[in-house]
């Protein structure tokens, strides 16, 4: 039974409904209130109360998809499109966001730059795309004659913004960059780091050694681990719902279909002079490679062309679940040279993907009028539960998933999303719960709490063990002639390094070796996974002096990168943290 069906066997109600509907609609017009209702959102959205106008927005959609175009013969998809339409968002607010931080520094460009960016000695690179003679100078008579024309004034109002908007861009980014750039002082010891080495002996006493039958943690001792190092617990807002799917495969009649397609081309591939041009007007999957190839380098699934005649081309035959036609074009001593005629064997857009998504919809109607799971057992359609994190794309046994993650996080409790098409199925989506963001409570991290403090009880109680094992002993070999574990060896030990050999990352330990003296034994050393006994046997101590230039250059260009990336990866989120950002498309895009 069809949705249309359905609305036809409810008419009689719907009637009432639509009787007194109509009643109070005529009263609360007087009121004016569906002027404000109806006004809705004015904007995309605002960030710090300055809109994200729908112009904009669309323009930026409209632009990857254009682009998109342009380099695919791939469909636009749905879940491309909603990844064009987030990434529309994202462009837009952070174009904003640095806007307001420029205007924030003081960052302007006059009339008078923009002016010398056209007209002055070194233009910018589109003025000389445009107005560059044969030898590659500046045609300056052009130049002139362009800007002076009256129908290019709307054009050069547009290029001045654009250059404007630009020379701000730079400026803002030479004023990052001054920040970025290493001092003097820190490429010398950074040089410094890299160059000290360390030739050390040590002994390892992992936590392991601590059982946990001495460990018991205390409901409190729990508790006032969480609160004290709550932020080690946090958590994104996370959706949990569930969901039925119709996946998007080829049906039997789809095979039959490419089947007889393929078939109907036989006799023209056996007619072609010229494969090459018969293979790309039919738009084979395969296309002819003019080459001849060995008799054992063929592929397997193609070696039977071997048996075909010169110009011959052969049965149809199903190879990995496509029908192929393959013809020997030419042979000799060096080989076979062949063509292939195959499609791929798709779901047909109107026979089996429309199919799918009218049962999709008819499934999200009657669930939506009754019940979520009372429909799916109606159907015989096995319901599956999910959870997705805001902030991944990636929904586990699911994908990667811009339109699932943005219809969910738009929905309220027990909410239905209408068929949301995937690459390879249909969903229909109810949001059971949404949980927001915050410290994940003590019961949902229990076990992760309780192994952190027995982790951090081991290294006390070990630390403190080896330490009374230290009353007393002047050397590395008095102790270990005390313990089981055997002494071993770290030879050129970086002063900027991390790992330790036989103990893994320990960055603490390693920099602890370059605060010692050489030759005596050290305290018990924490590390972040067993606790240390150590001497250094030799310092090699570089000299910040003997740095060369282009040691300089390597180092402080090193360092800046660093800064750099750094800085990429955290600035915008930094202003979005810091910034009053209000997302209308939810109540837009509906």
């Amino acid at each position: 039974m069809g949705v249309m069906e359905k609305m036809r066997n409810s008419t009689a109600s719907i009637l009432w409904i639509l009787i007194f509907s109509f009643g109070f609609l005529w009263v609360m017009a007087d009121t004016q209130v569906f002027d404000a209702i109806g006004a809705g959102p004015q904007s995309m959205g605002e960030v710090n109360g300055v809109p994200i106008t729908f112009d904009d927005y669309n323009e930026r959609v409209a632009y990857y998809t254009e682009q998109f175009n342009r380099q695919s013969t791939d469909a636009l998809t749905s879940e491309i499109r909603a990844g064009f339409e987030q990434r529309a968002w994202d462009d837009l607010v952070a174009a904003e966001l640095m806007r307001q931080k420029m205007d924030a520094l003081g960052i302007t460009v006059t009339d008078e730059e923009v002016g010398e960016m056209i007209l002055g000695d070194d233009p910018v690179q589109f003025i000389r795309d445009q107005f560059a003679d044969e030898e590659g100078n500046i045609d300056r008579v052009a130049l002139r004659a362009a800007i002076e024309a009256p129908e290019n004034q709307e054009i050069w109002v547009v290029v001045e913004d654009q250059l404007r908007q630009t020379r701000r861009q730079e400026k803002l980014n030479n004023f990052i960059m001054a920040g970025m750039k290493p001092t003097q002082l820190e490429i010398e010891q950074e040089f410094v780091n890299e160059n000290t080495f360390a030739d050390v002996r040590f002994i390892r006493f992992p936590f392991i050694e601590i059982p946990d039958s001495l460990l018991n943690n205390s409901e409190e001792e729990l508790r006032a681990y969480h609160r004290e190092n709550s932020n080690r617990f946090q958590r994104e807002e996370t959706y949990q719902f569930r969901y039925v799917s119709w996946d998007i495969r080829p049906t039997e009649t789809d095979t039959l279909n490419t089947i007889r397609d393929i078939e109907r081309l036989a006799d023209g591939f056996a007619r072609a002079e010229d494969v090459a041009e018969f293979l790309e007007l039919n738009q084979s999957d395969v296309p002819f490679t003019d080459e001849f190839v060995p008799e054992d380098e063929i592929q397997e699934n193609f070696r039977f062309v071997a048996d075909l005649a010169v110009g011959e081309v052969s049965d149809l035959r199903m190879i990995n679940g496509n029908p192929h036609l393959l013809k020997k074009v030419d042979e000799n001593r060096d080989g076979i040279k062949y063509a292939v005629m195959t499609y791929r064997v798709v779901p047909d857009p109107v026979g089996t993907v429309d199919a799918l998504a009218e049962q999709a919809r008819e499934f999200e109607f009657y669930a939506s009028e009754d019940d979520f799971q009372d429909e799916a057992d109606r159907r015989e359609l096995v319901v599956q539960v999910g959870s997705a994190t805001k902030g991944s794309q990636f929904v586990p046994g699911i994908g990667v998933s811009q339109q699932l993650m943005g219809e969910l996080e738009k929905m309220d409790r027990n909410d239905i999303t209408e068929p949301i098409e995937l690459s390879d199925r249909f969903l229909v989506v109810q949001l059971l719960e949404t949980t927001p963001a915050g410290t994940r409570p003590l019961d949902e991290v229990r076990e992760q709490v309780d192994a952190l403090l027995k982790n951090d009880k081991r290294r006390e109680m070990l630390q403190e063990r080896v330490q009374g094992m230290l009353a007393g002993v002047s050397t590395i070999e008095e102790l270990d002639e005390m313990v089981d574990q055997d002494i071993q060896e770290g030879n050129d030990i970086r002063m900027g390094g991390t790992n330790l050999p036989g103990g893994g990352r320990e960055p603490e330990v390693v920099g602890s070796f370059f605060q010692m003296e050489q030759g005596v034994l050290s305290g018990s050393i924490a590390g972040q996974n067993a606790v240390y006994v150590a001497v250094v046997d030799e310092f090699t101590w570089a000299d910040a002096e003997a740095i060369t230039d282009s040691d300089v250059q390597r180092i402080s260009t090193r360092l800046e990168q660093q800064r750099v990336n750094a800085f990429n990866a955290n600035f915008i989120d930094q202003l979005k943290e810091e910034a009053k950002i209000k997302d209308f498309r939810s109540l837009v895009l509906r």
